[in-house]
């Protein structure tokens, strides 16, 4: 069974199709990359995988039960996303890692911070660093590890490297790699830069509202 998919996944929008019935799916601990023009419709579609948009006809499943039968707040716990230009709170990388612990009304756990932080090289020593002194690389990473200090079941990243320099992004992957390997983190990722491509298990291509699977070896 597949972890997340969509049947005849259909969207328009000022009477444009902009996701012309896709059936997909996503299977547990996968990484998957989508590519594509920009236009194409990379970001709505992962945005109706969030449940932040609605789909104009089409279903939605996260393990085989239709995601509107679901309560949005605990579906969006169990599929997280990501974006680009993630907003930092607060003065330091302590109080972003430990709002989602508030959310949930349970203390901090620090060790479990610091571990978050090391796989994206960073470490005990940057939990009491102002956001002010943060390149925009870490700032990235902290914004994803606030996405991840309660593992979600499903990651989308919606062009999250987008600007990052080669080392942001390779802490990025480490971090992929990481949660993917000791917790069967599942990864939907969007991006254009070819290098990043690698990563993924399977490659999806997005244009005029289809999404194809692209051969990886040719």
């Amino acid at each position: 069974m597949p972890q997340l998919a969509t049947s005849n996944l259909t969207y328009q929008a000022m009477g444009r199709s902009i996701i012309n019935g896709i059936d997909w799916s996503l299977e547990k601990q996968e990484i998957v990359t989508i590519t594509g023009p920009s236009g194409s419709g990379k970001s709505t579609f992962v945005r109706l995988l969030a449940s932040l948009l609605e789909p104009t006809s089409g279903t939605i499943t996260f393990d085989d039960q239709d995601i509107e039968t679901l309560d949005p707040i605990a579906y969006r716990r169990r599929v997280s996303y990501a974006v680009q230009q993630p907003t930092l709170f607060g003065k330091t990388v302590r109080e972003n890692l430990a709002f989602p612990y508030q959310l949930r009304k349970k203390p901090f756990d620090e060790q479990h911070a610091v571990k978050a932080l090391q796989t994206v090289d960073l470490g005990a020593s940057d939990l009491d660093r102002e956001i002010t002194s943060l390149s925009g690389g870490e700032k990235q990473r902290v914004a994803l590890l606030r996405n991840v200090m309660f593992v979600p079941e499903v990651l989308i990243m919606d062009e999250v490297t987008t600007g990052l320099d080669s080392d942001s992004k390779g802490s990025v992957h480490k971090m992929i790699d990481y949660f993917n390997d000791r917790h069967q983190l599942s990864v939907i990722m969007i991006t254009h830069d070819e290098e990043e491509l690698k990563h993924a298990h399977n490659l999806y291509r997005l244009a005029d509202g289809k999404l194809v699977e692209v051969d990886q070896h040719e």
